[in-house]
C-alpha cells in the first residue's frame, strides 16, 4: 500500500510541474501581450519596453519559467531593476489591476468556493446516490419509474434556469432567504453558522439539482448491473440478509464509478463554479478569474488556471487511493 500511494505521490508533483510548464507557456506565449496589459490602456511602445522589462520578459523563457516557479517555494523580487518589490510567499506574481500579491486575491476568494463546494456535494450526494439505490432497488416499479423522471428533468436543466428560478421564487416573491452577501465566507464567521446556511442554500440547491440528477442515473444502472452479477446471487443463496447482501457487498462492488465522479466533480467546483458564483454573486475563485480575465489581469487569470488544474490532478489521486482502499484488486494491479 506505501508502494502505491509513493507511486501516486509522485505522478501528481510530476503532473503538477507539467501543468504549470504548460500554462506558463500558454500565457507568455500566447497572442495577449502581458507586458501590454500589465501597461494599461495608454501604452506607448516605450512603456511597454518598460513594462517588459519589469515584469522579467526580456530574459529567455526557461529563465522567466524558473524564476516564475521559485515562488512557490519562496519570497521573491519582481518589478524593474532599481523599483523592485518584495513578492511574500507563496509568489504568484502581482495583479495587474491592484498591484496586490496574487495568493492574496486567492486566498480571499477560495473561502467562497469551499464554502459553495462542501454543501452542494453534501446534497448532491445523499440525494445523488440515495436515490439511484433507492430506483435500483425498485426497479421498474412505480417509484423506480418517478425518480428517473425526475432525474432526466433535473439533467436537462442548466444552472442558470435553476439559479434564477431559485432567486425568482425565494428570494424576490418569497422573501424568505436573503441575497447572497460576500461578507459572509465561512461559518464560523460573526454572522454565525445559521447566516452561512441561508447564505449559500440557493447556489448549494442549484448545484445539486444538476449533479444528483446525474448521480442518480448513474447510481442506478451501477448498482442494477452489480445486483445481477454472480456473487451477489451467491450471497442470497447463502442466506444473508438483503440489508447485508444490499450494503455489504452491493454497494462496495457498485460503489467506484461513483467516487470517480464525485472526486473529478469535486475538484473541478473547487477550481471555480463560474456560473453559479456570477448568478448569485458569490466572490469566489470563478467569479474572481472572470473579473481578470475580462480586464486583462494575467497573473490572477494564470494563476486560478493552475489552482484549477491542482484541485483536479489531485481529486484524480485521492480518487485512485480510495480504490485502493475500496477494492484490493487496484493495489494487486
Amino acid at each position: 500500500m506505501l508502494g502505491f500511494i509513493v507511486r501516486r505521490l509522485a505522478a501528481l508533483v510530476v503532473l503538477l510541474l507539467v501543468v504549470s510548464f504548460v500554462t506558463f507557456a500558454l500565457f507568455q506565449v500566447g497572442p495577449a501581450d502581458p507586458a501590454a496589459a500589465a501597461c494599461g490602456q495608454e501604452c506607448t511602445p516605450e512603456r511597454i519596453a518598460e513594462a517588459r522589462v519589469a515584469l522579467g520578459m526580456d530574459k529567455p523563457f526557461f529563465v522567466q519559467y524558473f524564476t516564475y516557479l521559485s515562488g512557490f517555494f519562496a519570497d521573491r523580487l519582481i518589478g524593474a531593476p532599481g523599483a523592485e518589490q518584495l513578492c511574500s510567499w507563496p509568489c504568484l506574481g502581482k495583479s495587474f489591476q491592484t498591484n496586490e500579491n496574487v495568493a492574496d486575491v486567492i486566498a480571499r476568494a477560495l473561502p467562497y468556493t469551499v464554502s459553495l463546494a462542501v454543501g452542494a456535494v453534501v446534497l448532491w450526494t445523499i440525494a445523488g446516490v440515495g436515490l439511484g439505490l433507492f430506483a435500483a432497488l425498485r426497479k421498474g416499479k412505480a417509484a423506480d419509474k418517478i425518480i428517473v423522471g425526475i432525474a432526466s428533468v433535473g439533467v436537462s436543466l442548466p444552472i442558470p434556469v435553476t439559479g434564477l428560478m431559485l432567486l425568482l421564487i425565494f428570494v424576490s416573491t418569497l422573501h424568505w432567504l436573503p441575497f447572497t452577501s460576500n461578507q459572509i465566507y465561512t461559518p464560523f464567521g460573526p454572522a454565525g453558522p445559521a447566516a452561512w446556511f441561508t447564505n449559500y442554500l440557493l447556489p448549494w440547491i442549484a448545484l445539486a439539482v444538476l449533479f444528483s440528477a446525474q448521480y442518480i442515473r448513474i447510481t442506478r444502472n451501477n448498482m442494477i448491473e452489480t445486483f445481477g452479477e454472480d456473487f451477489m446471487r451467491t450471497a442470497r443463496a447463502k442466506g444473508l440478509g438483503r440489508r447485508q447482501i444490499t450494503f455489504t457487498h452491493g454497494v462496495r462492488a457498485g460503489i467506484t464509478p461513483i467516487i470517480t465522479m464525485l472526486g473529478l466533480d469535486i475538484g473541478a467546483l473547487l477550481g471555480g463554479a463560474v456560473l453559479t458564483e456570477q448568478i448569485f454573486s458569490v466572490p469566489g475563485l470563478g467569479f474572481t478569474a472572470v473579473r481578470a480575465a475580462t480586464s486583462g489581469d494575467l497573473p490572477v487569470t494564470m494563476a486560478i488556471t493552475m489552482l484549477a488544474a491542482f484541485f483536479i490532478i489531485t481529486a484524480n489521486v485521492i480518487v485512485d487511493l480510495v480504490y485502493a482502499a475500496v477494492d484490493p484488486r487496484v493495489r494487486v494491479n
